[in-house]
């Protein structure tokens, strides 16, 4: 059995360089989807996947603050890419949609960085779905237990 000293020693060793690594495979993949808007801006996008959602609401999938979220809505609507409607039952706030373009959009780009981890992982990799889907799990569980650790 270890003990918490060896367990955190064991975990700085594992984790050395995955903060900048996991920046890294962000901008790369980014910049092979060629989304044409820039990276904030799909981060918008795909939290508005999940459906309609209120400016505030936006900030925590996001990591932006509430007047730039306002802002980058403001400029995704000129695009075309998403719509803003009052809320039915507040008046005062409004919710924010993905419009076809903008899941369009989002589609392509990554349909683009699919064909490029598909081109690059290639003859190396016997399975390469299982590859990336091994990898969004563990990133999914890292993030999964670090946002309950912070809330």
């Amino acid at each position: 059995m270890h003990s918490r000293a060896q367990d955190e020693e064991r975990i700085t060793r594992a984790s050395r360089n995955l903060l900048s690594g996991i920046g890294r495979l962000t901008r790369t993949m980014y910049r092979l989807g060629e989304f044409g808007v820039p990276h904030s801006h799909v981060n918008v996008l795909t939290a508005l996947e999940a459906g309609p959602h209120r400016v505030g609401d936006l900030t925590a999938p996001t990591g932006l603050t509430q007047p730039r979220v306002t802002v980058l809505l403001k400029e995704l609507e000129e695009r075309g890419l998403v719509e803003r409607q009052r809320c039915t039952d507040d008046r005062r706030a409004t919710n924010a949609y993905l419009t076809s373009q903008g899941q369009e959009l989002l589609r392509q780009g990554r349909q683009r960085i699919a064909a490029a981890l598909l081109d690059a992982l290639g003859p190396s990799v016997e399975d390469a779905e299982r590859v990336v889907a091994a990898a969004r799990e563990t990133v999914l569980t890292l993030l999964n237990a670090l946002e309950s650790e912070a809330t």
